[in-house]
């Protein structure tokens, strides 16, 4: 990947610094307001914004069970967080030094509550919350800011488009742990309201912002050739273990990808080979395949020369579209002889943030109206094999709105 290219993507490269919070959103807070803010709660993953964070990072995610379920787990997480640290410390600094996660996830819930107060003037002023699994800023601090703003009503709005009890499933048990221990529940002094949004990967907001990258990538082929060239969806990997118990997130991921491609169709006039195909995959244990990688070797072998990597499974770039996607499998592509590009992530692109603004004016209008309650039907039912102590209390809990 070229310097401008990695300048434009990762802001960390081009400013040698990360916003710690948007210039919008730390303005926001100084604002003199006759009532306090709905509180637009953006939860993700998060990445380390600096090298020293590193560890902290792996450690804490290696941790959680609901991520990576590991035997004896309170011993080996901190073993492989410190094992693993100056590979991924490396691959850090070949991006730039740090994540740009929390630099994207910040302009684009600003801008999307710019729109949203213009969309929802009943539920305004609304102020974005970036609270992240496991980088700053985590849960604790992010609950920290939303009680000095005096919030009363919050959307806790995951940023995994398609819901996993991994992902989504893990932020929300986070978020039910901390907000009872900082006494925050909402039939208390410093109560909140809360409702979720846990899943949207088949908007069309969401499915016309993709085909638009799309696009713009397969513009870079010759016209002769754009239909046949490859497209190959990328999603974050899921381990097996949790896949057999009923997760929802591969057929998620692949009700995401089929919207996309029968958009595609309409707006192309062709349609497009592709297939969906799974990254990051970390350890021994079985995890969902077939590889990223796996796939660019095959498709090589068969002659398909022509490829776009489209991340469907991610909001905005950071580590695992910068390096591996633009760096690992760019470079592997080029051996193999493939022209390969990649649609550019969602980042701030005006059609996915309006898209954000879309969903959450319709949920917070619905919510208010009685049409619909804090929590949606799927998110109520169970993996069939679920084994966790958790879960039902937490889907209880948000569907009462944070009540104990």
């Amino acid at each position: 990947m070229s310097i401008p290219l990695l300048a434009r993507r990762n802001p960390v490269f081009a400013q040698k610094s990360l916003l710690g919070r948007s210039t919008m959103a730390s303005l926001s807070s100084g604002f003199k307001r006759n009532k306090p803010p709905t509180a637009i709660v953006l939860m993700n993953m998060g990445g380390p914004s600096t090298l020293p964070e590193v560890h902290d990072f792996l450690s804490r995610l290696f941790h959680d069970k609901d991520l990576i379920p590991l035997p004896m787990q309170k011993t080996i997480a901190p073993w492989i967080a410190r094992r693993r640290s100056p590979k991924i410390e490396q691959q850090y600094a070949d991006i730039g030094g740090g994540s740009p996660i929390l630099h994207w996830t910040n302009i684009q819930g600003s801008q999307m509550c710019a729109i949203l107060d213009e969309l929802s003037p009943s539920t305004a002023p609304h102020k974005n919350y970036t609270m992240f699994r496991y980088a700053k800023p985590l849960t604790e601090s992010t609950l920290a800011e939303m009680r000095r703003d005096g919030v009363r009503r919050a959307v806790a709005f995951s940023q995994y488009p398609q819901y996993s009890c991994s992902t989504t499933g893990s932020s929300l048990n986070e978020l039910q742990k901390r907000t009872k221990e900082a006494g925050m529940s909402r039939d208390t002094e410093n109560g909140i309201e809360w409702s979720v949004i846990d899943r949207w990967g088949t908007h069309s907001g969401l499915v016309e912002a993709v085909c638009e990258n799309i696009i713009q990538a397969l513009s870079k082929y010759d016209p002769a050739t754009r239909a046949s060239t490859v497209l190959l969806f990328s999603a974050h990997s899921l381990p097996m273990e949790i896949v057999n118990r009923g997760d929802p997130y591969v057929s998620e991921v692949a009700g995401t990808v089929s919207r996309v491609i029968e958009r595609l169709h309409e707006r192309t006039g062709f349609e497009s080979p592709y297939r969906l195909v799974w990254q990051s995959q970390v350890g021994p244990r079985p995890w969902m395949g077939q590889k990223t990688d796996d796939a660019l070797k095959g498709l090589a072998k068969h002659g398909q020369k022509q490829v776009v990597l489209v991340p469907i499974a991610f909001t905005s770039d950071h580590i695992e579209t910068l390096y591996e996607l633009d760096l690992e499998y760019g470079k592997e592509a080029k051996e193999l002889g493939i022209d390969l590009h990649r649609a550019s992530s969602l980042n701030d692109s005006p059609i996915f943030i309006r898209a954000l603004a879309d969903l959450a004016a319709d949920h917070l209008r619905a919510v208010e109206s009685g049409e619909r309650g804090h929590t949606s039907p799927q998110m109520m039912l169970r993996c069939p094999g679920c084994p966790s102590g958790r879960c039902g209390p937490q889907k209880a809990w948000f569907a009462k709105g944070g009540r104990d």
